[in-house]
């Protein structure tokens, strides 16, 4: 997937679950890791450091 379409997609599952999306991404990332499916694993954590890029800086 393109850098570009990774933001992308990011983007909409974000806004629609908001910070939640973001343990999904790693969950699904988890899941592919554990399956053997590089590929798709790698996709999946790309999608998630795009969505705390997103979430911005965390204060307390």
């Amino acid at each position: 997937m393109l850098a570009m379409e990774i933001e992308e997609h990011a983007r909409k599952i974000f806004e629609v679950q908001g910070t939640k999306a973001i343990a999904e991404a790693a969950q699904k990332a988890l899941i592919f890791e554990e399956q053997g499916a590089k590929e798709q694993a790698a996709t999946w954590r790309r999608i998630e450091a795009a969505m705390r890029r997103m979430q911005g800086p965390r204060v307390k």
